[in-house]
């Protein structure tokens, strides 16, 4: 179905404020599988508010959330055609596990692809702490199903060139997904039923609900946390990729790591890639410039 780009734009996103509590910040990082070894003595910051709070950094990306707000009559939008093509994220300071927080989000720019081709909308979140310092930059790139053809710029807005992952990686992490990894993921604030119900999963295309892709994205997070940093959440500065394929709940998730920041992701099971072009900054130590 043909987008309406005025209702997009007018179409009002509503700012969110959250309050933050150690509970939040050990359910996200459980959501994205962390605590699967119990003895890993390392995870447990994260996934214990008695030994914590440590928010996870890929918490900023479900943060006052907006929720499926393309799922809403007012948006023109078939929420059964949208899929989330790329995402970055840059932190700009601490994420923080407790305290209040507030986002805004504004469509940024709408790409017609053609008739019968898809939409692209670009959108920014800003995410500010209770001191109204901005902590979190988001941005999101949606890909509309047929949602083409309503007369628009047919170019994307320039993103800066990321490195290529070339030759062998340097790090590969393998880190598995549970069979209700989406249904406990979509608590942070995503219900879409995409990633619940199987007949509308069905009407999609795929064999079963898929997770999230911003559910793979933290789990990806996750693996560069564990082999580039050491668990040092302080050090992540940004993260950006595209989202090459679904992930199926249940699968494992393959992280390739190469040392100039590049990374991809695959499913072990169906030999997918599932994120491409991917690419993180880091600082070198603690108050460094990013790396």
């Amino acid at each position: 179905m043909t987008i309406d780009p005025q209702k997009l734009l007018n179409f009002r996103i509503p700012a969110v404020r959250q309050t933050v509590t150690p509970r939040d910040a050990a359910f996200y990082a459980l959501s994205i599988g962390m605590g699967r070894d119990p003895t890993d003595l390392a995870q447990l910051p994260f996934v214990d508010p008695l030994r914590g709070p440590v928010a996870m950094p890929g918490m900023a990306l479900v943060l006052a959330s907006p929720g499926f707000w393309l799922g809403h009559p007012d948006s023109g939008v078939d929420p059964v055609s949208v899929l989330h093509a790329g995402q970055s994220m840059v932190l700009l300071g601490p994420v923080p596990a407790t305290g209040e927080v507030e986002s805004t989000t504004r469509v940024t720019h709408i790409v017609d692809k053609g008739a019968g081709k898809a939409a692209l909308i670009f959108t920014e979140t800003n995410i500010r702490d209770d001191r109204g310092t901005c902590f979190a930059c988001l941005e999101r790139t949606i890909f509309i199903r047929g949602g083409g053809g309503f007369g628009g710029e047919g170019e994307a807005p320039r993103s800066s060139p990321v490195p290529v992952a070339e030759g062998n990686a340097g790090l590969v992490i393998d880190l598995t997904t549970g069979p209700e990894q989406a249904l406990i993921y979509r608590l942070n604030g995503d219900l879409n039923p995409l990633h619940s119900d199987p007949a509308i999963a069905a009407r999609a295309g795929y064999r079963m609900p898929i997770l999230h892709g911003l559910g793979t994205m933290g789990i990806i997070v996750h693996a560069i946390l564990r082999g580039r940093l050491g668990y040092q959440a302080e050090r992540l500065r940004a993260v950006q990729l595209r989202f090459a394929a679904p992930v199926f709940p249940g699968e494992t998730i393959r992280t390739e790591i190469w040392n100039n920041g590049a990374f991809r992701a695959s499913v072990l099971e169906r030999d997918v890639i599932v994120a491409d072009q991917g690419f993180f900054t880091i600082s070198q130590d603690e108050g460094d410039a990013v790396s």
